[in-house]
């Protein structure tokens, strides 16, 4: 009797598991029956945000539902990336994930960051990435990165440089450029790009690594108020190609600020899946493309498993200068 038992119960959880299985599939199959959250861990009106948007009505164009944007801003990306990580895996909530969250703040935050990039997101892919543009005043004595080297070595710690804080993109790439151009400068952090670049157009700060996109209003103009002398890519920008590479002068710098998709760790595979095609398939389009690129961005694209290796890659790359400079958030 008691053998029997066993077996009838062993039975049930054969069936329970088979029965949990087939659940899974049919709603993989059924996906998306709803409409899909899209959270951006950055406040609304700025370039993640705009992005954010463009992508999710192309996304749900794709996949015959709608895509909501939700803004859920602070601690670096923080808030927003760990609402992501918490949600519950079943495709129905995605997001925004880029550099700082994704690959930086691991180093900076340490134990105290409320979620793992590792273990608990899943990437869908990588969407693009946006080169580093080193820009002074224009009425900066500096027209080549050569004179600006060449007079940060000469004097040290006489120039100094804007970044948007401690730890982020345009403070990180701004150390890497002093490094591989063996001259230093004095570091001066704003509370963002705007005040930053107010800074340099008055000339209180020697030069800004920044975002293609913020400069490109300030040196395309008539009267010219940024000079771009140098772009942190492997080719010239199409929004600037009139600005040289560093590589083209002598400095090996290749450096960006990233935007991707990502999931809650645990989403089905098949999901995954879907939503990266729908991804692939938004970037692919024309209409798309010629956005990015007219902001001087890179359109990228590519697998989960693409984007988790470019993830590692970075991740490993600013973890060694954070540790090298003992760069340290406020």
């Amino acid at each position: 009797m008691i053998k029997n038992s066993r077996r009838y119960l062993a039975a049930l959880a054969i069936a329970a598991c088979y029965a949990g299985q087939s659940v899974g599939v049919a709603q993989a199959a059924d996906y998306p029956s709803q409409p899909i959250t899209f959270i951006v861990p950055y406040a609304a009106g700025g370039s993640s945000d705009t992005r954010s948007r463009q992508l999710a009505q192309k996304m749900g164009e794709s996949l015959g539902t709608t895509v909501v944007v939700e803004n859920r801003p602070g601690a670096s990306g923080n808030i927003g990336t760990s609402q992501i990580a918490r949600a519950k895996p079943d495709g129905y909530t995605i997001g925004l994930g880029n550099f700082a969250p994704m690959a930086v703040n691991k180093s900076l935050y340490g134990k105290t960051l409320p979620f793992d990039p590792e273990k608990d997101i899943q990437p869908i892919a990588l969407i693009e990435r946006g080169a580093m543009v080193l820009g002074v005043g224009s009425q900066s004595p500096y027209a080549s990165v050569g004179a600006l080297v060449k007079d940060g070595k000469a004097k040290p710690n006489h120039l100094n440089y804007a970044s948007t804080g401690a730890g982020g993109a345009s403070h990180l790439v701004s150390e890497l450029f002093k490094d591989s151009a063996g001259f230093n400068a004095v570091h001066i952090p704003y509370r963002g790009g705007a005040p930053a670049s107010n800074d340099l157009i008055a000339g209180n700060v020697d030069f800004y690594l920044e975002l293609a996109s913020l400069f490109i209003p300030h040196t395309t103009s008539d009267q010219p108020r940024i000079r771009a002398l140098a772009v942190a890519s492997e080719e010239r920008l199409k929004a600037l190609p009139n600005v040289p590479t560093f590589k083209e002068q002598g400095i090996d710098l290749v450096a960006s600020n990233w935007f991707g998709v990502i999931a809650p760790a645990g989403v089905p595979q098949d999901i995954v899946a879907r939503l990266n095609k729908a991804v692939n398939q938004a970037l692919g389009e024309e209409s798309y493309r010629s956005v990015v690129q007219a902001q001087g961005a890179e359109v990228a694209g590519g697998s989960p498993e693409d984007f988790q290796a470019f993830i590692r890659s970075e991740s490993e790359r600013w973890s060694k200068l954070i540790e090298q400079k003992n760069i340290t958030v406020q």
